[in-house]
């Protein structure tokens, strides 16, 4: 027991500072590119901490299971570089038994993956797209930065000097719009607000003491008016775009629509599950480590073997939903082909001693 207690501990620390490491980069990498978008008008600031939220499980999907092989390798190669496990060999401890003390970590980490895969992936994803897709059909002014021409969408732009009243008021303004018959319009204005329409639902911008230029290229002359207030719609009341892939459908949805896009999404989930029973059969011979070769020495192999894995999991599942590849068949002979390499390097390196 307390031999059991020890190694879970040791995977356990080893697999959630790695697992922290790697979801540290890429999130930090997906915030920077978030922050480039806000800087560009695509959504508002605040919006930015809610799109990684949602984003965290599907990180964690692919993070995790990688985590646990690199840090059921990293312990147990620690023991076979400290004579520790020739000892606990000596005393009655099959490689098999040890494995199965693995797989205790692993039923954690495979229970965790599922929850992501088959659940928060999809939500959070879905999420995502209905946010973005609700903020890419209305112009809001937490989006404007003043200072700086943006696209606004539908063939408009727009130019804000300065914003008063916590972002509600905006002053200096230039709208740039395409109109009907390849004609421009120019509105520059003193001021702005906007307001929505509770009955209609429909959201409005109110421009005040400015003018309209309405011009057509290849003519040399211009419509100009001016206005004391000018009213324009800028959100209609209109159902946001909610069509979804299916990496963004629920796993019930997937199971009810069938066809080729819903099977191979739902062996690519599955086989996030799969893949960590297999890595830690995987990971019992290549764990296995001469004192001379150093704790690190076939980290490296073991990261390209993932690699080649997820790679060939999700070349699979692209075949399938192209229907280049039968359902039937699917992803299933991938996990067949590294199940048996990891029997083969389990007999391979052990022999019979492992039947002990």
């Amino acid at each position: 027991m307390i031999i059991f207690r020890y190694l879970i501990r040791e995977i356990l620390i080893t697999m959630g500072a790695i697992a922290a490491v790697l979801l540290l980069v890429i999130m930090g990498n997906q915030f920077i590119g978030y922050i480039n978008d806000a800087a560009d008008g695509d959504f508002p600031i605040n919006l930015v901490s809610t799109l990684m939220l949602y984003q965290v499980p599907s990180f964690l999907q692919l993070i995790l299971p990688m985590a646990f092989f690199l840090g059921y390798l990293m312990a147990y190669g620690q023991l076979y570089l400290n004579y520790e496990m020739i000892v606990m060999q000596a005393c009655g401890f099959s490689p098999m038994k040890l494995l199965s003390y693995a797989l205790w970590p692993g039923m954690i980490t495979a229970l965790i993956v599922a929850a992501c895969s088959l659940w928060l992936t999809p939500e959070g994803l879905h999420n995502n797209a209905v946010s973005m897709n609700t903020q890419s059909s209305r112009l809001d002014f937490s989006v404007i930065t003043p200072g700086r021409f943006q696209d606004i969408g539908h063939h408009k732009t727009v130019y804000v000097s300065k914003m008063t009243d916590h972002g509600t008021q905006i002053h200096d303004i230039y709208v740039l719009d395409t109109l009907p018959g390849n004609t421009s319009s120019v509105i520059r204005a003193e001021s702005g607000s906007q307001f929505d329409n509770s009955r209609q639902g429909n959201r409005y911008l109110r421009l005040s003491n400015g003018f309209e230029y309405k011009v057509t290229p290849g003519q040399g002359d211009a419509e100009v008016s001016s206005f004391d207030h000018y009213y324009r719609i800028i959100q209609r009341n209109t159902t946001v775009n909610s069509d979804t892939g299916p990496e963004q459908m629920s796993t019930g949805t997937l199971l009810a629509e069938g066809g080729n896009q819903a099977i191979g999404e739902i062996q690519y989930r599955v086989s996030l599950i799969l893949m960590v029973p297999i890595l830690a059969l995987l990971g019992i011979s290549l764990s296995r480590l001469n004192p001379r070769q150093g704790r690190f020495a076939k980290l490296l192999p073991a990261l390209l073997l993932y690699i080649v894995y997820v790679s060939l999991i999700i070349a699979a599942k692209d075949t399938v939903q192209s229907g280049k590849l039968p359902s039937m068949i699917g992803v299933w002979p991938v996990h067949i082909i590294f199940l048996s390499l990891g029997l083969w390097l389990a007999y391979r390196t052990y022999g019979t001693r492992g039947k002990r």
